[in-house]
């Protein structure tokens, strides 16, 4: 999860909308930049600045920090794979151009308040892996439909900063 606070604007989350791809049992959705962790690098914080660089070129260590590490998660549907989720949140100090690589549809910016404001949260019906889910909660901004674990690491980091 990054954020970036520019001056005279609300605070601002990165997302991405992954590329629809065969295999890939989040394809299509909005998300935040992440993956996982290679055997070489030393913590999850390497993976973060690994990852977030491949997939939207931008550089955390260069123009922002990681701030820390929210719980960990896990999906909770049986016909995801057994992954657990370690969401980090990081800060960026500055409006940088992003380069989004093949994994990734579009990047967009939302205002953190925007996600919060209950007007923006309803019930929607979505469709994974060739099913449709009623997701409750789902977050609505400008054309997109945040759900999932994605509206779940929000709704934890909404819980930490009230």
């Amino acid at each position: 999860m990054i954020l970036r606070e520019l001056p005279g604007r609300p605070i601002e989350v990165l997302f991405m909308k992954r590329a629809e791809r065969e295999g890939d049992p989040w394809s299509g959705q909005v998300a935040f930049p992440g993956g996982r962790r290679d055997r070489n690098e030393g913590d999850l914080a390497e993976t973060v600045v690994r990852e977030t660089l491949e997939e939207t070129g931008i550089d955390l260590k260069a123009h922002g920090e990681l701030i820390g590490a929210l719980d960990e998660l896990r999906p909770r549907t049986p016909v995801l794979p057994p992954v657990i989720v370690r969401p980090y949140v990081a800060r960026l100090d500055s409006d940088l151009p992003m380069t989004p690589s093949d994994e990734v549809a579009s990047l967009f910016w939302s205002p953190l308040d925007t996600l919060a404001d209950p007007a923006n949260t309803r019930a929607t019906r979505v469709q994974a892996r060739g099913k449709f889910w009623m997701w409750h909660d789902a977050i609505h901004y400008d054309g997109h439909v945040i759900w999932g674990m994605t509206e779940r690491i929000i709704r934890a980091f909404g819980g930490i900063v009230g």
